[in-house]
This record gives structure tokens, C-alpha cells and sequence, in this order.
């Protein structure tokens, strides 16, 4: 087996590996969150965090429905594939893909919820966006009626807020060149 050694630059770890050459070519994809109400939280996705909607798709005989969103940039979306087909291509080849479950009837349920992962038990924590400006960030949440678990102002890690999504998932809000000093 070959292997490539990690880059001098990055830190140092115990358990950290060489890179296998059998993992060339292997590109992180997405992260699948489950989700009550694909309308609201496609809402809040497209809307409040400006995602763009990539790949639907619809597995009705077993009662759930895929959503694949992604954070483009201008020239991305411009860029997009036009058929159906490559479109799926391209969704699969990207990084950073957040999917949406909906398994069919929580959306009228009530009572129903998922676990967020930062109750006991604990578990899986949160996504995370980078902003350009977290201030400016912070008065769009807040101007979009966000629910907040950490505003950046609050607790020992300043420059960093956590905001809910519809569902109750915290998302990580940070701008880079603040988050750096952490």
C-alpha cells in the first residue's frame, strides 16, 4: 500500500494516519439530517442561509424523501448543470452537502420531534457556516426571527454564535479571520 504523509503544516495527532493511495479520489459529500418538515426547513435553508436546492429524490414506497442542498457561490449556480441527470452528477461530486431527510408523516405530528444531538444523550453536535461578517451574520438571524443557542457576545468563546434551525439542530456561526484565536 502507498501512502502520502499528511502536510507538515497541519497539527499533530495521536492516531492521525498517512493518506492511503486507495483513498485518492474520495471526496467528503454530505451530512443527512432528519427532518420534521422538509417545506419549513427548506425555508429556513434556502431562505435564512441562502442554500440552493441541488437533488430531490423520492423513495415513496418507503415513505421518505431526500433533500440535497448546497452553499454556491454566484458563479456556481450560474454554472449548474441543466439536465436532471447531470445535475445528480454534480451533487455527488461536491463537498459540504447538507441532506435532508423527511420520513412521511412527521410533518403532521404533533408531538414529534428529533433528538438535536446536544441533549442528553449527547451526540452529534452541529453544522457550521463560515460568514464573510458576523455582525452583519448576527442582524440578518435577528432579522429573520433565528432562535439562538450562544449569541457571540455570550460566554467564554467570543466571535462564535450557534443558532437553531427549524427542527432544533445548532448550526455554528463564524467568521474565519475571528474564529482563528480561538
Amino acid at each position: 500500500m502507498t501512502t502520502t504523509p499528511q502536510p507538515n503544516q497541519t497539527p499533530k495527532a495521536d492516531g492521525v494516519k498517512s493518506i492511503a493511495s486507495q483513498t485518492d479520489g474520495f471526496t467528503f459529500n454530505h451530512t443527512m439530517l432528519r427532518v420534521k418538515d422538509p417545506a419549513k426547513s427548506l425555508e429556513f435553508y434556502t431562505g435564512v442561509l441562502g442554500m440552493t436546492l441541488l437533488e430531490i429524490k423520492k423513495f415513496p414506497d418507503m415513505q421518505f424523501d431526500l433533500y440535497f442542498l448546497a452553499k454556491l457561490t454566484d458563479k456556481e449556480r450560474s454554472d449548474l448543470p441543466s439536465s436532471p441527470k447531470d445535475l445528480a452528477i454534480y451533487t455527488f461530486r461536491q463537498r459540504g452537502i447538507l441532506e435532508l431527510t423527511h420520513n412521511y408523516g412527521t410533518e403532521n405530528d404533533e408531538g414529534f420531534s428529533y433528538h438535536n444531538g446536544n441533549d442528553d444523550p449527547q451526540g452529534f453536535g452541529h453544522i457550521c457556516f463560515n460568514v464573510p461578517n458576523l455582525d452583519e451574520a448576527i442582524a440578518w438571524f435577528d432579522q429573520n426571527g433565528v432562535e439562538y443557542v450562544k449569541r457571540p457576545e455570550d460566554g467564554n468563546m467570543k466571535h462564535i454564535a450557534f443558532i437553531k434551525d427549524v427542527d432544533g439542530y445548532w448550526i455554528e456561526i463564524v467568521q474565519a479571520e475571528l474564529s482563528a484565536g480561538l
